[in-house]
């Protein structure tokens, strides 16, 4: 019992920093079981923005750009973990407030505040990898709040804690985006902070059957090949189907057919579509 309660003290303090006399509580790192399949090239270009060459260089913060669904997150998160480190993902939204960003007070007892660090700020402290998930779809309001985090000058200010908060030298950002309508846009002086944008496009045929089979390892072939071929069909139309959408269709074409007691065959994986994306998928479904 004495061995259980020292660890947890001293997981407490280890998620307990002090800052300008203030104490933060610290987030938790987020542990995910993903991989990263192909398209290799998008890869080692996030790997290189985050390089420091030379005493004088500072490393870039990237954002990637691409329709809901082609793997962003996955990415970032899979190449944070390449590099051995803590990755932390701060989900933006519109009604993402700077505190919610840095630090939110949070009201501890009779007349006391404890000062909650963000996933982000988290990150800067320790020297791990953030990922601003869906970043264009904050306000320019909450990207001001991030302007001297994002330059040479690499800190933040928290207005609400009273302090300013400097990176640690390993600590890198990555910002996701969505390629859609329901954002908004970046400001200038952002815009130029978050470079370079790396493009996160369809995959080809075989990566794309690569990645339902990473994420579906009990799935029949026949399954996972139709599936990535009505995948394939979709993209030559530019519709914006992504293999997260071929993994649900699948995963469901399955569960079907074990209820069934049946085989999956083409009934239960035309249902699947129909039932994941709308009858008007159906006009990509292959005709053998």
């Amino acid at each position: 019992m004495l061995l259980i309660l020292e660890n947890d003290l001293l997981h407490w303090e280890r998620m307990m920093v002090e800052i300008e006399g203030v104490p933060l509580h610290l987030a938790h790192p987020d542990e995910l079981s993903v991989s990263w399949v192909g398209q290799e090239e998008v890869m080692r270009q996030l790997l290189a923005a985050w390089l420091v060459i030379d005493s004088e260089d500072l490393p870039m913060n990237p954002r990637l750009l691409g329709k809901p669904g082609v793997g962003k997150t996955t990415l970032a998160y899979a190449a944070a973990k390449r590099l051995g480190r803590e990755v932390y993902i701060m989900q933006a939204t519109v009604d993402t407030r700077p505190e919610d960003l840095l630090i939110t007070p949070v009201i501890e007892g009779a007349s006391k505040l404890r000062y909650v660090a963000s996933p982000l700020v988290t990150a800067m402290l320790r020297g791990g990898i953030a990922i601003l998930d869906e970043g264009n779809r904050m306000s320019e309001k909450s990207w001001a709040s991030l302007a001297p985090l994002l330059d040479n000058r690499r800190y933040a200010e928290s207005i609400v804690a009273g302090i300013k908060i400097r990176a640690h030298p390993l600590f890198r950002l990555v910002a996701t985006m969505n390629d859609d309508a329901s954002t908004f846009d970046l400001p200038e002086y952002i815009h130029s902070r978050l470079q370079p944008q790396i493009l996160i496009d369809f995959p080809e045929r075989h990566e794309e059957l690569a990645i339902l089979r990473e994420n579906l390892p009990f799935g029949d072939d026949q399954i996972l090949n139709y599936v990535t071929d009505f995948l394939q069909h979709a993209h030559v139309a530019d519709e914006r189907y992504t293999a997260r959408d071929g993994i649900n269709i699948a995963r469901f074409a399955m569960k079907l057919a074990h209820e069934n007691a049946a085989p999956p065959g083409p009934e239960a994986l035309r249902t699947a579509i129909t039932q994941t994306l709308g009858e008007e998928a159906l006009r990509y479904v292959p005709r053998s």
